[in-house]
């Protein structure tokens, strides 16, 4: 992404939209170039428009968030969604994920740190509070218990080896989360050598179709 970032914002209530926008705006690294209340406009102003970051709340009149998203990645997978909404759910939480939004965040969060999320997405990085990130972790070990074979295994990785595979997920490369954990590239290639050794998959793009069977998606390099 180059400067300004360009964002679409995506909210029925007026009131909410009008200050984020002028927040947002108020930044000088970002600029706000389209609004939409509804599902059926954000697809046609995600076409029109190709924003670099779409802002986008759950419950929207016409469908859901999800489902705008999904329409929306299917035509420009190049975009970045974020959704940011009142919906402290875990649920809601996963199905956004699901759906190929690089983020999901509360809207009673400090503004200096919704805007440190939507920077840290021109790094790569996922949108999604370490709160978020820790309960993603723990649907995958949910998961693993009543799943077989490399799925059992997950119970069997670190929390640091957890935070790697997560780190994958939201398409970051391994000098990204070098970076991001304060480590070096080899210490993050071991962790990954014992992510597939513990999960019993051969290389990164076997990870990669693991990590979509469990609701997230990780790029493998072109």
């Amino acid at each position: 992404m180059g400067y300004p970032i360009r964002i679409l914002v995506v909210d029925d209530h007026i009131l909410f939209r009008e200050g984020l926008i002028s927040l947002i705006n108020s930044q000088p690294d970002f600029v706000v170039i389209g609004e939409a209340s509804a599902a059926a406009d954000a697809i046609r102003m995600a076409q029109d428009l190709s924003p670099d970051i779409i802002l986008m709340d759950y419950g929207l009149p016409d469908a859901t968030g999800v489902e705008a998203t999904q329409t929306i990645l299917s035509a420009n997978p190049q975009i970045k969604i974020v959704f940011l909404t009142i919906h402290d759910n875990d649920a809601f939480l996963f199905e956004a994920i699901r759906s190929g939004a690089r983020g999901y965040l509360l809207k009673n969060m400090p503004v200096s740190k919704l805007m440190a999320a939507l920077r840290a997405l021109e790094r790569d990085e996922a949108a999604i509070s370490r709160q978020m990130a820790a309960r993603i972790m723990q649907e995958f070990a949910r998961i693993s218990k009543t799943g077989a074979g490399s799925d059992a295994a997950l119970t069997t990785l670190t929390r640091r080896e957890l935070e790697v595979l997560i780190a994958l997920a939201s398409g970051a490369s391994n000098e990204e989360i070098a970076g991001r954990m304060f480590i070096s590239v080899s210490t993050v290639k071991n962790h990954i050598h014992n992510i597939l050794e513990k999960l019993n998959l051969k290389n990164r793009r076997e990870l990669a179709h693991f990590a979509e069977r469990h609701g997230l998606k990780i790029s493998t390099p072109r």
